[in-house]
């Protein structure tokens, strides 16, 4: 009887410490670029660990931008600190997912998607949308935010110039030359802001070889894409932006505000800054968005900025719980939060529906043109290497330079191609 009652007891004292450790929290290190994306990351933390007590959503300090947050990655991976949770920038994620592949640092998320129903993936995601997150075959993460560059216009100083607002340009040169008759309607309104020269990662740079249907690198080797007439044009365009756009070259939240003040015709930005931009303007003046210009219209693309989120927890539990909380900020519930806070597209196909963000777009068309130019969608392209970091730094230099006048398009794309390929070897 005593045996009995000492199994029973044991028994009871087991079935109580698999029950405390089922109830355990798990703490998720979570990591995102971008201190202003607060406003999503937390209220979609909130409502997730609602949902989910015994998960525990912990950010770090966000990094200033994705290529900040890139080096935040490579230093962790050194001394073994990284996040259980990243969201990486998309054109940086092949460069990072190679180097922790190395170290065992990363996970394919493929057998997590196994186990989900069998029409998960295609049901959820465009598989142009899951292609995004592939690295040489693997799914190293889902896209969690998708964007491409489009037009912010005011429609006041477009009619005032002779423009129609609901037929904007679709080319460049018709574009920076309504730009220039903002301007001279009135010399303290400056015609367009494109801020290549101070964005801070290479997005809108991409945007000017894409639209001509140029190539970042020559498939298979190091050598730039851009060495011949679509680099060249690049820079001109640039350079026209100041000269025939009266741009005035200012930091990039400058040139944001400028235009919600209404002291600029024409801005490029990402739809990311759409519910920031309809908070400024308010009711000072009308405006509206129109899709990004092609001149090469076959084959002229946008580069998808936005960013993937990716696991790179190791331990079992952390990575249960890191793909339930995957799955949630992919879904269509909250990618309609995401959306509507900010202007990014969805990654998800289902929240375009009924019962998400439709009824959303069709009372904000301006936030509805990022989803008609996504037939145009091409990956954010990084650089073979590991230095795609340095390598717009110093890309932007020379930018900058030509916009300021300082060194002519012909002189500096030898210079460009030279800082690129340097360092690509």
């Amino acid at each position: 009887m005593k045996l009995v009652k000492k199994f029973l007891t044991g028994m009871t004292l087991a079935a109580t410490a698999s029950l405390s450790v089922q109830a355990q929290t798990v703490t998720l290190d979570v990591l995102y670029c971008y201190p202003s994306f607060a406003r999503f990351h937390e209220p979609l933390a909130t409502e997730y660990m609602k949902k989910n007590p015994n998960v525990k959503i912990q950010f770090r300090a966000p990094s200033a931008s994705y290529d900040e947050g890139h080096q935040v990655i490579l230093r962790s991976a050194v001394t073994n600190q990284l996040p259980d949770v990243y969201y990486a920038g998309f054109h940086l994620l092949g460069e990072m997912a190679r180097t922790l592949e190395k170290r065992n640092q990363i996970t394919d998320l493929s057998s997590f998607i196994k186990g989900e129903p069998a029409n998960f993936a295609t049901s959820n995601f465009a598989p142009r949308m899951m292609s995004l997150s592939q690295v040489d075959g693997k799914q190293y993460g889902m896209a969690f935010n998708a964007s491409s560059p489009i037009m912010y216009f005011n429609t006041d100083l477009v009619r005032k110039a002779g423009g129609d607002p609901k037929n904007m340009p679709t080319n460049w040169n018709d574009l920076i030359t309504l730009a220039g008759k903002i301007n001279a309607q009135n010399k303290e309104i400056n015609g367009m802001s494109y801020d290549v020269h101070a964005w801070p990662d290479d997005w809108l740079f991409q945007g000017l070889i894409y639209q001509q249907g140029g190539k970042l690198v020559e498939p298979g080797t190091k050598k730039a894409g851009f060495n011949n007439e679509v680099g060249l044009n690049a820079l001109k365009t640039a350079r026209r932006f100041v000269t025939d756009g009266k741009m005035q070259l200012v930091d990039w939240d400058q040139s944001r505000q400028q235009f919600g003040a209404g002291k600029t015709g024409i801005l490029f930005s990402t739809p990311a800054h759409l519910k920031i931009v309809t908070d400024m303007v308010g009711g000072k003046f009308e405006w509206g968005t129109a899709r990004f210009p092609l001149d090469n219209k076959t084959q002229g693309g946008v580069p998808t900025g936005g960013n993937a989120v990716v696991m790179l927890a190791k331990d079992p539990a952390k990575q249960k719980a890191a793909w339930d909380f995957i799955k949630f900020v992919t879904s269509p519930e909250a990618q309609k939060i995401v959306v509507e806070m900010t202007g990014y597209l969805p990654t998800n196909q289902r929240a375009l529906g009924a019962d998400y963000l439709a009824p959303f777009y069709d009372k904000n068309p301006n936030f509805r043109t990022a989803t008609t130019q996504i037939d145009k969608s091409l990956p954010w392209g990084g650089y073979p290497g590991g230095q795609s970091v340095r390598i717009w730094r110093a890309q932007r230099d020379v930018v900058a330079a030509v916009m300021r006048g300082e060194k002519t398009p012909e002189a500096a794309l030898p210079e460009l191609i030279k800082a690129t390929e340097g360092l690509m070897e």
